[in-house]
């Protein structure tokens, strides 16, 4: 296989750990009932039977705890025992930073063994511990190959299609986590609408784009006023799968700052740093997008890019500007650095206006805010419909994307945004109130309140990374989350909607929630 690749299988392979080395997952209730004739192809002959049954016997997690099989070439290893109701039973973040602590940089094994409701949230874990992007000229590889092996312990199987899925779903959260970390001097919105069209010629789709000026004379004032500044223009992007016979259209919109300085009211030298990772959203956008349509999406989807740089120049705009929205909003800016909800603001009316969609999903990092209010984990969820606040909180268990909501109140909160000379302005008043609630009611308000669809906003500025590098936020989340649209049986059972097989979530893409 490729060098670089992910490949996953639903049964154990003979492997000898002194030339392929191997690392065994999996929660101690599972561990225990594992037999060393389940997983005595990976290990001998350097390792017994004994040697096996007492490692795992050995194995105390708090939270985690791994033990040495074989040297450092072979080693099993147990996951939490305990699993709060904010948590992913499938313990993917922990998966995640065993393998990342563990993996040599050489071709290796991980043995995954769990039950198959856990197997698409585990082959996401696995994934985001293989990034991509380095331009280290010595040290670990980024391009070795990984071979991903699931022992079932619940009488299931995974079949090719099966494996397919979490083939393409691995390659989607590693697109996203490269695009994250690829610096702006390479990742700039140019090279980004490049990602958007490599990922149209592999599902045969010609993506829209309304770049530079053109965006300023079809009246796209948040992102052409926000990106004007840069060298590279700013620019908007969609994908549109458009099966026949689809009723009803969805519409996923992603913040795609690929810098951001603050413009004029420009970032201290600290709070800079690792702003490349402001297109997270466009990023997990355009990976779930992936997945979802090559694992045939019934319904249309509409993936919408909104791509600018926020930098700082004789064009850039400045705080007492008034712009306004492709919705028509005026907006007076008093925080440059209050650039995301622009561009965002423009994508969603942009999705009702000319989309027509009657689901609305924007996904961004949009305020530092978020990671005090639900932490490095949790990205913040706003939404209109409690349906799908329910079932956003669901799929994000369900597949280790975790998501944790926040008030949804406009009659409190957006008064915030007032404006003597406009209709709101762009930062709020107290940056104490409810401040990722806000940021995102601004984005909302340019659909209208009286909005008769689905809106959800998904803030995720602390779950894209984890330390330095990205984690491919967003993929799984989307793919899970409207996994019920799927033709693949495995992204359907992951569905929060699939799961409740009832008439409440089955028709909340349907309901009217007004304020």
């Amino acid at each position: 296989m490729p060098k670089g690749m992910i490949k996953f299988d639903g049964q154990l392979s003979v492997s000898d750990p002194h030339r392929s080395p191997v690392l065994i997952i999996g929660q101690t209730k599972h561990l225990s009932r594992t037999t060393f004739n389940d997983v005595k192809m990976k290990l001998e002959p350097k390792v017994t039977e004994e040697i096996f049954k007492s490692a795992v016997e050995m194995l105390h997690p708090s939270p985690t705890d791994i033990c040495s099989l074989y040297l450092n070439l072979a080693a099993v290893a147990a996951l939490p025992t305990k699993c709060s109701r904010h948590n992913s039973p499938a313990q993917g973040h922990a998966v995640t930073k065993l393998v990342k602590n563990w993996s040599s940089g050489t071709d290796e094994f991980i043995v995954i063994i769990c039950e198959k409701k856990d197997a698409f949230a585990s082959a996401c874990a696995v994934a985001r511990a293989y990034p991509l992007y380095s331009t280290k000229s010595s040290g670990m590889s980024t391009s070795h190959n990984v071979m991903v092996e699931f022992l079932l312990v619940d009488d299931e199987s995974l079949n090719e299609t099966d494996l397919r899925c979490l083939t393409v779903a691995a390659e989607g959260v590693q697109l996203a986590a490269r695009i994250v970390d690829t610096p702006c001097s390479e990742m700039n919105t140019t090279a980004f609408l490049k990602e958007i069209e490599e990922v149209g010629v592999a599902l045969g789709i010609k993506p829209m784009v309304i770049q530079g000026h053109e965006l300023d004379r079809k009246g796209f004032g948040g992102i052409f006023s926000v990106g004007k500044a840069a060298s590279h223009p700013p620019a908007l992007a969609v994908l549109s799968h458009t099966p026949e016979g689809a009723q009803e259209t969805i519409a996923w919109v992603g913040k795609g700052i690929v810098y951001d300085t603050g413009g004029l009211c420009i970032k201290a030298k600290t709070a800079m740093t690792g702003m490349k990772r402001d297109c997270g959203g466009a990023a997990g956008i355009l990976g779930a997008f992936y997945v979802s349509v090559k694992m045939g999406f019934r319904s249309n989807l509409h993936a919408v890019f909104c791509l600018a740089e926020n930098a700082v120049g004789p064009n850039a705009t400045r705080p007492d500007d008034i712009i306004t929205m492709y919705s028509g909003r005026t907006v007076e800016i008093n925080n440059t650095d209050a650039e995301g909800r622009l561009v965002l603001g423009d994508g969603v009316a942009y999705a009702q206006k000319d989309l027509h969609a009657n689901i609305i999903v924007d996904m961004a990092t949009l305020t530092g805010a978020q990671g005090t209010a639900t932490g490095k984990y949790h990205a913040a969820l706003l939404t209109n419909n409690s349906d799908w606040e329910h079932a956003t909180v669901q799929a994000g268990k369900n597949c280790g994307d975790l998501v944790h909501p926040v008030p949804y109140c406009p009659e409190l909160h957006f008064s915030e945004f007032a404006s003597a000379l406009a209709d709101m302005k762009n930062s709020v008043a107290d940056r104490s109130n409810a401040q990722p609630s806000c940021a995102g009611l601004f984005i909302g308000a340019n659909l209208g309140f009286d909005y008769p669809g689905v809106w959800v906003h998904v803030d995720m500025a602390y779950p894209v990374h984890c330390g330095e590098r990205a984690t491919g936020y967003g993929v799984a989340l989307l793919a899970t989350l409207f996994g019920h649209k799927s033709e693949q049986e495995l992204l359907r059972n992951t569905s929060p909607f699939e799961q409740a097989n009832g008439p409440v979530l089955e028709n909340a893409s349907k309901k009217i929630r007004l304020v």
